[in-house]
């Protein structure tokens, strides 16, 4: 959602229902007040999440000055995974420290690259940062630091720790980049699949037994009972649409569901999987999915 203080209550729905989180930040202007307000929703949450650096296209970005005010300002744990290949109107890649390469961009959108060796004139500045990230990841994971001291942690241990600091809430992995370019988004979208918790590695949701009031839990099983939450109704020329995150079991098409708030069953007409303003239509929203039920099936 955007970060505007406008959209706080957007936040919020979404923060209620989410595994994890990307936090935006803009190369040049940093940690701005209102990315303040929507980290520490972040940590009332208790959401994992990663850090994407922005705009470092722009006159003036300096990542390594936001991810000192990530310290100062909002006590988190940012994992500078990349270096910027240049910055302002030079941007034209990011350095990996993991695996030590440069991805450098071969046409103004970002849509392609080729991945090749770090210039000899960068590569001290890179190996210096990929040793103090290395010793960061060991002082927060404790088979990391394992490896570390018998000196054979490697990217794939690397990032299997970064994993597990990332759902535990311990640091936040953070990658550089220029959005409204596609620079970077394609590492930023494989940081989401690398660290960001999947529905299993959450805890199960807790909630009650409706009628009787007796706490209960759901681990995300598709084949336990219903459980899901509505979390934002939103009308538009289309009709109604009432966003649904679902927690456990399924919710299918044609499926009559128990309204735990009004207590009466309803059927359910039609479900979407929704993207901005489309809408794709499917039959079955299972566990750890987020979707929409149409006007139709309330």
């Amino acid at each position: 959602t955007p970060g505007h203080v406008d959209f706080t209550m957007e936040v919020e729905r979404s923060l209620r229902v989410l595994d994890g989180m990307v936090a935006v930040f803009c190369a040049v202007a940093g940690v701005q007040p209102q990315s303040e307000t929507v980290w520490r929703q972040a940590d009332r949450y208790r959401v994992p999440r990663i850090a994407f650096i922005n705009k470092c296209d722009k006159l003036g970005a300096d990542p390594h000055a936001v991810v000192a005010a990530m310290r100062e300002r909002l006590g988190a744990e940012p994992l500078l995974l990349q270096l910027p290949y240049g910055l302002g109107d030079q941007f034209i890649g990011v350095l990996d420290l993991l695996r030590m390469r440069a991805r450098r961009w071969t046409d103004a959108t970002g849509a392609t690259f080729v991945d090749e060796r770090i210039p000899v004139a960068l590569y001290d500045d890179a190996a210096a940062a990929r040793d103090a990230l290395y010793e960061r990841i060991a002082e927060l994971d404790e088979v990391a630091m394992s490896a570390f001291v018998a000196g054979k942690l490697d990217a794939a241990g690397a990032e299997a720790a970064l994993r597990r600091i990332t759902i535990a809430g311990r640091g936040v992995p953070t990658l550089c980049g220029a959005a409204s370019r596609n620079k970077g988004v394609h590492n930023l979208l494989d940081a989401v699949v690398a660290y960001l918790p999947s529905p299993e590695d959450v805890p199960a949701v807790a909630g009650a037994e409706p009628k009787t009031g007796v706490a209960m839990v759901r681990a995300a099983d598709r084949q336990a009972p219903l459980a899901a939450l509505a979390f934002k109704v939103h009308t538009d020329a289309v009709g109604q649409l009432t966003f649904v995150r679902v927690y456990a079991g399924a919710l299918s098409v044609g499926d009559s569901v128990l309204n735990a708030k009004r207590d009466r069953l309803e059927e359910v007409g039609k479900l979407y999987r929704v993207h901005a303003n489309h809408k794709e239509e499917v039959k079955t929203l299972e566990a750890g999915m987020i979707g929409a039920i149409g006007a139709s099936g309330r």
